[in-house]
């Protein structure tokens, strides 16, 4: 009961404020209005996305193992 009643305690009043109070930091020490912090986070996570999704298959530890062998077969 004890435990249930810190995880809300913490998930519904601390998690949201210490969230706050970061962007509010990041966006102080960026020197930029803190809703410029928020959409340009949203603007990376798109890019980061994206990116994941056309470079990251590409980089697949099982497709590279596979490149690998083929081009060590062609050597030998």
């Amino acid at each position: 009961m004890i435990a249930l009643l810190l995880y809300r305690t913490l998930a519904d009043h601390l998690l949201p404020w210490a969230m706050t109070l970061a962007s509010r930091m990041l966006a102080r020490s960026l020197n930029l209005p803190e809703p410029l912090v928020h959409s340009t986070g949203d603007y990376v996570v798109a890019h980061v996305t994206a990116f994941e999704h056309s470079v990251g298959r590409s980089l697949c530890p099982s497709r590279l193992a596979r490149l690998l062998r083929a081009w060590w077969r062609c050597r030998h």
